[in-house]
């Protein structure tokens, strides 16, 4: 569709949740919204205090650069700015950027009269977050059991978790998570493969249809699941991915304390062996 007749489309009155006709608006070809100016607010004022957390820390290097969450001694309280108020500020702002770009991608759900397949998706990322930042520190009761805003220091996170439990690879919600990440990229790939195959044929043949690209699977595994199918299929694989990552580590901890390698001993158990 050309950028001209869709913007016809896309520039309807309405569909807004808040604001109204007062917040209805666009600059250039992106409607902003009242969520769009709150998408705003909240990155620029958490980008600043990251600059401001920087600036009163001892090194100017990206990869060493780190927002600390407060030390465990302050539990779910408010802590000192230098002290972890800062990564509790920027935490705040994080969220409602997310949750504002969620709710602006609605909006335009509702002008363009389609489902709500983006913001739900996006949905699940913004969760795979919060669970990290707020779920699994309020479920251990402090907020220092969040992660750095780092690069080497969030790094050496994931390395201490992982290894408080042993080996986190033995945790059955980290394995369906990366399953489904790695079918994601395979079922995915699959796909784009075969539409460029299909789009890009050798020279002197005609561009092949949705109807070549259904026999080529039939005739390979014996069953196409359909244009409209894979889509289908490669949403719920990679919404699976993003919500079992969240799960994986929202119990590492509140529900289960021990290594991840004997949660596996109900295996070893079972009477089939005996």
């Amino acid at each position: 569709m050309a950028m001209l007749n869709f913007e016809r489309k896309y520039r309807v009155r309405g569909g807004t949740l808040i604001g109204g006709d007062l917040f209805d608006f666009w600059v250039g070809p992106f409607y902003v919204g009242f969520f769009g100016v709150t998408t705003i607010f909240f990155s620029l004022l958490g980008t600043l205090l990251i600059v401001y957390g920087a600036s009163i820390g001892p090194t100017w290097s990206i990869w060493q650069i780190t927002i600390n969450p407060p030390d465990l001694k302050y539990g779910l309280g408010l802590a000192p700015l230098k002290e972890g108020g800062l990564w509790q500020l920027i935490t705040i702002c994080a969220i409602g950027a997310f949750g504002s770009w969620a709710l602006r991608q609605a909006e335009i759900s509702r002008k363009l009269g389609m489902g709500y397949h983006v913001p739900v998706a996006f949905s699940v990322a913004i969760f795979a977050y919060v669970a990290l930042v707020v779920i699994r520190p309020v479920l251990l009761g402090a907020w220092g059991h969040g992660f750095p805003y780092g690069i080497f220091s969030h790094l050496d996170w994931v390395s201490n978790v992982g290894y408080q439990y042993l080996h986190f690879h033995y945790n059955p919600a980290h394995m369906l998570a990366v399953t489904f990440f790695f079918t994601t990229t395979f079922a995915l790939s699959l796909h784009g493969s075969l539409v460029l195959s299909a789009a890009n044929p050798p020279g002197g043949q005609q561009v092949k249809t949705a109807e070549h690209e259904n026999t080529y699977f039939r005739d390979l595994i014996g069953w196409s699941i359909g244009t409209l199918g894979i889509h289908r299929l490669g949403l719920f694989l990679a919404l699976s991915a993003g919500f079992w990552s969240a799960v994986c580590i929202i119990i590492s901890g509140p529900f289960w304390t021990r290594g991840w390698p004997e949660w596996w001993g109900w295996w070893l158990n079972l009477p089939i062996w005996r």
